[in-house]
């Protein structure tokens, strides 16, 4: 079995569990998260590999990290995650992507990413629910943070933090590859 087929049958039981422990029917879920019905039960099947806005949206409705809907480990109180098992959630053909390191449940989904921007690379973000906040790190190039149409030049060295319940990206506009770390907060459902 490859790692994607783990990954595709690790989300399909935890999308199925996750789910049933919020008492969500497949349409509840679907209207909730904005994935149709039939893409939720695909998933659910196996039988499918959602993008990563998809996973994000099932895992924002559900109020969990992504770490939690991808992964079948969650109960020990100290947990080491080898580089060989961060979950490469984005890339493209230019080089750019995004790895989810490690996240946790304790009081709302956290998660904590590696990301990688090659020159003239981007990635766009849906709102996440209100409550959430990302913190973000640049660690080399220049970050261009885009937080409800305003664009933030976010320079090596320098972080910064934002509202994530408004549309946002991530854009590299300059010369030289961005690698930032970036954590993400959404809040406990009420």
């Amino acid at each position: 079995m490859t790692d994607l087929d783990q990954l595709t049958q690790s989300l399909a039981r935890n999308l199925k569990r996750w789910r049933g422990e919020r008492g969500l029917t497949l349409d509840a879920l679907a209207a909730r998260s904005g994935v149709s019905r039939g893409m939720i039960i695909q998933i659910e099947q196996a039988r499918t590999n959602p993008s990563v806005g998809t996973t994000v949206k099932l895992a924002d409705a559900l109020a969990i990290s992504i770490t939690t809907l991808l992964d079948h480990d969650q109960d020990a109180r100290v947990r080491v995650v080898p580089a060989t098992q961060a979950v490469r959630m984005w890339a493209t053909e230019a080089g750019s992507h995004s790895t989810l390191l490690v996240g946790a449940e304790s009081h709302g989904p956290l998660e904590l990413w590696g990301w990688r921007i090659e020159p003239g690379d981007g990635s766009e973000s849906d709102p996440h629910p209100p409550g959430s906040i990302e913190l973000v790190h640049v660690a080399a190039g220049e970050l261009t943070l885009v937080v409800d149409g305003a664009a933030y030049t976010v320079p090596a060295g320098a972080s910064a933090f934002f509202e994530a319940g408004t549309p946002h990206a991530y854009r590299n506009d300059g010369a030289a590859p961005v690698e930032m770390t970036m954590t993400v907060s959404v809040p406990p459902v009420r």
